[in-house]
């Protein structure tokens, strides 16, 4: 459990000395975003292409540390730790891959972003599935709406969809390596339709509970 915590670290500390070793090698100004199509259309200063990512790591895992303390159901939180730990480090080295992608392309390496990112994109969607199967209710992890917050029935039934409709969203992102043309859809819209779906299943499960106290079920 410690060195999965601490693993987070190393990928930040990797990611400044990737960016130190490199900045010297790096044009002014660097490609920093790429359309669904693949092609560069953002540009930043050679600076910021270079650590912004890093010192963007920094925030996010100070924040993903804060939050399990300042969650008014912590309790909670600590029976699913490892799995928000599991995250944490996946979202880290998530975060590393797409910084030295950039890094590699800027150095004059060409490839296919969105195909390059399908995998990540489907390993990350699949694991986030492991952890809303795991979750207990809170404040800031999970499917969180008036409704799941405030009904632990409609907290677990949302989350078994949610973790079911995840998974395959992963598995489908990850054929957008086999179908180039197609890999920006086949990573947003199963995850897209998903999240709205489980927006509205909370919804109408928390009036069927409604109702089925109103009658006494």
């Amino acid at each position: 459990m410690c060195s999965v915590k601490f693993a987070p670290i190393v990928v930040v500390a990797l990611a400044f000395l990737l960016g130190i070793v490199l900045y010297p090698q790096m044009p002014d100004p660097m490609a920093s975003h790429w359309n669904a199509s693949g092609e560069v259309d953002g540009y930043m200063s050679k600076f910021w292409g270079v650590f912004l990512m890093p010192l963007l790591l920094v925030g996010l895992l100070f924040l993903m540390f804060l939050v399990p303390k300042l969650d008014p159901l912590k309790k909670n939180i600590d029976k699913f730790r490892k799995y928000y730990d599991g995250l944490i480090l996946l979202i880290s080295g998530f975060l590393l891959y797409i910084y030295v992608l950039t890094l590699v392309w800027n150095l004059g390496y060409r490839f296919n972003m969105g195909l390059m990112m399908a995998p990540a994109m489907g390993l990350l969607f699949y694991y986030i599935g492991i952890l809303l199967e795991n979750a207990k209710r809170n404040w800031f992890i999970g499917i969180r709406t008036p409704w799941t917050i405030s009904s632990e029935k409609v907290w677990n039934k949302t989350h078994k969809l949610g973790s079911k409709m995840f998974k395959t969203s992963g598995i489908i992102a990850l054929f957008g390596v086999l179908a180039q043309n197609y890999a920006y859809l086949l990573v947003i819209v199963p995850v897209l339709f998903s999240s709205a779906y489980l927006v509205a299943y909370s919804y109408f499960e928390y009036r069927k509970e409604g109702k089925r106290k109103i009658l006494g079920r």
